[in-house]
């Protein structure tokens, strides 16, 4: 009797650390990441307000459109799609520690571009409205091996306003802003290039 109600003790503490531990985070980072997911399942068509880089942009004259395809609790799937090109996934992700912003890139059959999961995390609160995602050292690195460690220095942000989504990336000398109006939600484009139509 006494070896079955050790066990059944030992048992029971097994079980409760077996619970996995709860992944925090603080008002500021729940505020920007609930505002974003409110507009699940949406998507808007923006427009390139910021490119300091010289000659034509590559996204001159294409249609533009953010859609907030995925969302759970700990993460946000949202496409950016520029005109045919399917190939850009943000992802937004809870960490336990912040915000995580990464750049899935996908090639047209769904295998991953040498340039994807780049991206960076949350280093302060922030605010409700904005959050900022220096590069991480995957990214550095990565720049480095493409021949481009300008990039490096990259600086991602994302503000979101009741009538305004904007994007944006910063680095010395460069600069680049895309604004979309969630004032006016289009149709849903096809699933990113690399994901299902759910």
């Amino acid at each position: 009797m006494k070896y079955i109600a050790l066990s059944t003790l030992a048992l029971t503490s097994m079980t409760v650390f077996a619970r996995p531990a709860p992944l925090v985070s603080i008002a500021t980072h729940d505020a920007f990441f609930n505002q974003i997911a409110q507009h699940c399942g949406k998507a808007f068509e923006g427009e390139v307000s910021v490119d300091n880089v010289s000659g034509p942009s590559s996204f001159a004259n294409k249609k533009l459109i953010m859609h907030v395809r995925h969302c759970t609790e700990q993460q946000l799937q949202v496409p950016f799609h520029v005109g045919d090109d399917a190939s850009r996934t943000w992802i937004i992700s809870k960490t336990g520690s912040g915000l995580s912003l990464k750049h899935d890139h996908r090639h047209q059959d769904g295998s991953d571009d040498a340039s994807t999961m780049y991206g960076g995390h949350t280093v302060d609160a922030g605010y409700n409205n904005v959050q900022s995602f220096p590069a991480d050292q995957y990214s550095k690195e990565l720049f480095v091996r493409q021949g481009i460690p300008q990039s490096a220095g990259n600086t991602w942000q994302m503000f979101i306003y009741e009538d305004s989504f904007s994007y944006r990336m910063v680095r010395e000398g460069r600069e680049f802003r895309v604004d979309f109006d969630l004032t006016q939600p289009i149709k849903p484009p096809a699933a990113p290039w690399g994901y299902k139509d759910e």
